[in-house]
């Protein structure tokens, strides 16, 4: 007899974390999270074996044939969520950066109205909240958050501490627009979707976040990386902006609106 979905599927796309993939996995297994929780892992075409961890846990796991991109995976996994029915998604990285004890106080907050009794559609896991665990950083990914940070607020308003933070739990509404043909960066999703989900009318709330530097394997942003990611960013949110406010492609979302489905 297979067993019954939780309502909250966690999405960790990974890529070569086989060192560290088993202690989250470990972390996310406790009661109180694995009570609600389902996790997919969707394993971009390691070439070690994450996928063999994975399985020895107990966990579902998608396997890419290629290697197609962090975006690409959690695309994956929203369509994941959207065909087996999920209330809500919550994502982590696979490198263990992203605490576990975060996935309570994201859960809790997705499913809690605020004082207009609205809840969100997405919540932030934010490193540099007021009340967020200190967390070091380098000097060049500071500006980009400065730069990040700055557009944002210019184009919509808000301040968004952690533009750029990968840990985010979505309502359904939010994940089937992102399973969507074309509402998803694939590539580079990251400050410019938190962008482009504010401009359409999403509720987006930032909460504090524990978050831990990477101990072993190797990040994405590593070598030139950083420089092109920043100049591919500008970019993106250049294009976003336009798609939604000049050429209006992309429908704003409406309060009343019900639940994709």
């Amino acid at each position: 007899m297979s067993k019954k979905r939780k309502s909250v599927l966690i999405i960790i796309p990974a890529y070569n974390e086989e060192k560290n993939i088993g202690t989250l996995l470990e972390k996310l297994e406790r009661k109180d999270i694995s009570d609600i929780c389902d996790v997919l892992v969707v394993n971009d075409a390691s070439s070690d074996n994450t996928g063999q961890v994975v399985r020895s846990r107990g966990h579902k796991v998608v396997r890419n044939i290629y290697n197609l991109g962090y975006g690409s995976g959690l695309r994956v996994g929203y369509l994941y969520a959207k065909r087996y029915n999920y209330s809500y998604v919550i994502q982590m990285d696979g490198d263990g950066q992203h605490d576990p004890e975060n996935v309570l106080k994201i859960y809790n907050t997705l499913v809690t109205p605020d004082e207009n009794n609205e809840v969100p559609d997405i919540v932030l896991g934010s490193r540099f909240m007021k009340e967020s665990p200190e967390y070091k950083s380098t000097l060049a990914k500071d500006a980009g958050y400065v730069i990040f940070r700055s557009i944002i607020k210019m184009l919509t308003g808000r301040t968004i501490k952690d533009p750029t933070t990968g840990l985010q739990g979505l309502s359904r509404r939010a994940f089937c627009y992102y399973a969507g043909f074309d509402h998803f960066d694939d590539q580079y999703p990251d400050a410019n979707m938190i962008l482009q989900m504010i401009m359409l009318g999403y509720n987006v709330k930032e909460i504090p976040a524990l978050m831990h530097q990477r101990i072993t394997g190797k990040s994405m942003h590593s070598g030139l990386k950083p420089l092109i990611y920043m100049i591919r960013m500008v970019y993106s949110i250049i294009a976003v902006w336009i798609r939604i406010k000049i050429l209006k492609i992309d429908k704003k979302v409406k309060p009343n609106d019900s639940l994709a489905t």
